[in-house]
C-alpha cells in the first residue's frame, strides 16, 4: 500500500511540474468537495446535494486554484522571492488587505446567488449583515497561515496549503451559516 501512495505522490508532483495551474485548479476543485460533502453531513442534511456539490467543485476549479496560482506568482515577483520576516510581513499584509476581503466577498456573492438561487437583494442584505463577521474572522485566522505559508512554503506548494487549509475553512463557514439558518426562527419568535 506505501508504494500505491507514494507511486500517487510521484506522480502528482510531477503533474504539479509539467501543469501547475491545471494541478492546483483540480486539487483546489477536489479539495472543495471534500469541504461541502464534511459541510453537508455535519449540518445534518441526509442526502447528498449534488447540484451544490458541483457548483462548489466548479468554484474550485474556475476560480480558486487559478486565482491562487497567479496571485502567488505575482506575490512572489514583486517581493522577488524573499522570506525574510519582513518580507513576509509585507506579503501577509498584502494578502490580507487585498485577496482576502475579495476572496470572501466573492464566496458570499457566488453562494447566495448561484449555489442558493436567492435573489440579489436577500444576496446583498445578507452580505451587509454577515460580512463583516467573516472578514474579521477570516483576519484572525489566515495571517497565520499566510505567515506559515509564505515562510516555510516553496512557491509551488502554496496554493495547494492554501486550499487543504480553505478545505476545512468551508467547513467551518458552513457550520457557522448553518448555525445562523437555526438560530434565525428562534431568534425571530422572541
Amino acid at each position: 500500500m506505501g508504494s500505491v501512495a507514494k507511486n500517487g505522490l510521484k506522480k502528482y508532483l510531477l503533474q504539479l511540474q509539467q501543469h501547475p495551474l491545471r494541478t492546483k485548479a483540480i486539487t483546489a476543485g477536489v479539495l472543495s468537495a471534500i469541504s461541502d460533502i464534511v459541510s453537508q453531513k455535519l449540518t445534518g442534511i441526509q442526502k447528498l446535494q449534488l447540484r451544490r456539490l458541483l457548483l462548489k467543485v466548479l468554484f474550485g476549479v474556475v476560480y480558486l486554484g487559478p486565482f491562487g496560482h497567479y496571485f502567488h506568482t505575482f506575490l512572489d515577483k514583486v517581493f522577488k522571492g524573499k522570506k525574510d520576516p519582513s518580507t513576509v510581513g509585507k506579503k501577509v499584509l498584502v494578502e490580507q488587505l487585498t485577496s482576502s476581503p475579495w476572496n470572501n466577498l466573492l464566496f458570499m456573492i457566488y453562494y447566495g446567488s448561484i449555489i442558493e438561487g436567492r435573489p440579489w437583494n436577500q444576496v446583498k442584505s445578507k452580505i451587509k449583515k454577515e460580512y463583516p463577521t467573516v472578514q474579521y474572522a477570516a483576519w484572525t485566522f489566515w495571517p497565520v497561515v499566510g505567515w506559515i505559508n509564505h515562510q516555510h512554503v516553496p512557491l509551488q506548494f502554496r496554493v495547494i496549503v492554501q486550499s487543504a487549509v480553505a478545505c476545512c475553512w468551508g467547513i467551518f463557514l458552513s457550520l457557522r451559516a448553518a448555525k445562523a439558518v437555526t438560530l434565525s426562527p428562534a431568534i425571530k419568535q422572541q
